[in-house]
């Protein structure tokens, strides 16, 4: 068993405790509703307020609701995590605020739909259509970016309306995303008990997604990974948390998309764990991993990725 007190820093465990108190490890248990008001309840005891001068309002994207941090020309279209079962626009509001505060971009939000009221491909079918509408109501250079579900969607948008700078998608930045990676392997062995997310949570919310009914075949809207073609994606810098059943995904999909002739660049965060994004004014590494996130999102819309991205 993998030995977390010598991975983990004290900072980081503080960060782990804390969460665990506000969001306790059994709550994939209790009821649908039960799960997302516990979840919004600890993603606000997180929350940091909006720097100065960033403001925000809601509005409709392509008909799914959004919320819009005005900045200048360029867009970061950003996917919320939450296993497609919780989250929206309150749980990562300050996390979008921030982005736009460090990069000056619009940043966009997106409220997709959520299961089990709205199986795959509601969820999809909203990033894409929300995704269409940004580009043609605001246009510029446009970067993906999303947080674990959110980098599965983000990617997932890239491959199916995104290659070959469509829509004028720049690049995408997917943080500890869940891409499909084969669960009887590598990291979802080695860290099936990791604090903050688990291989049986992630067995409990795909089972969610899909009404409990699995996919009958490899189906890349569902797992990017499961794409037979990765020619043509936009730059990516894609990042995973070390201590993180999902640790492999990100580096693995990166690699799929040099070998097919593209730019991609792979980081994984030593002892960090899943949604470590709520610990970025508290942990040092975290901190830093969020420097890079920014960096990474300014470097895509100048077209300096990835030389100006510290790794």
């Amino acid at each position: 068993m993998t030995d977390y007190s010598q991975l983990i820093d004290d900072e980081t465990w503080d960060f782990i405790r804390t969460t665990d108190a506000a969001y306790p490890p059994d709550t994939a248990t209790l009821t649908i509703a039960d799960q997302r008001a516990i979840y919004d309840r600890m993603c606000r005891l997180f929350f940091r307020g909006y720097p100065p001068g960033v403001t925000a309002a809601d509005r409709m994207f392509g008909g799914v609701p959004c919320r819009i941090y005005p900045g200048d020309g360029a867009v970061v279209v950003y996917f919320h995590g939450g296993g497609f079962v919780v989250g929206g626009l309150h749980s990562h509001d300050d996390v979008c605020a921030e982005i736009r505060a460090r990069t000056g971009h619009t940043v966009v939000a997106v409220d997709y739909r959520l299961s089990p009221e709205h199986p795959h491909p509601a969820a999809f079918d909203d990033a894409c259509a929300a995704t269409r509408a940004v580009a043609d109501e605001i246009g510029g250079p446009m970067v993906l970016a999303g947080d674990s579900a959110g980098g599965n969607l983000a990617a997932a948008v890239a491959q199916a309306i995104g290659r070959n700078g469509a829509l004028g998608i720049v690049g995408q930045v997917l943080i500890y995303p869940g891409l499909g990676g084969r669960r009887g392997e590598g990291s979802y062995v080695t860290h099936a008990h990791a604090p903050m997310l688990t291989a049986a949570d992630i067995a409990f919310y795909a089972g969610i997604r899909h009404g409990g009914v699995a996919p009958e075949a490899p189906d890349a809207t569902v797992s990017p990974l499961a794409d037979t073609d990765f020619s043509g994606l936009p730059p990516t810098l894609a990042i995973a948390a070390e201590c993180d059943p999902l640790a492999d995904d990100a580096p693995a999909y990166a690699a799929k998309i040099v070998a097919a002739g593209g730019v991609a660049v792979a980081v994984t965060e030593p002892g960090l764990v899943h949604g470590y994004l709520r610990a970025r004014s508290s942990v040092g590494r975290a901190a830093r991993s969020f420097d890079r996130i920014c960096a990474g999102i300014a470097a895509l819309v100048k077209g300096t990725f990835p030389e100006e991205v510290p790794t």
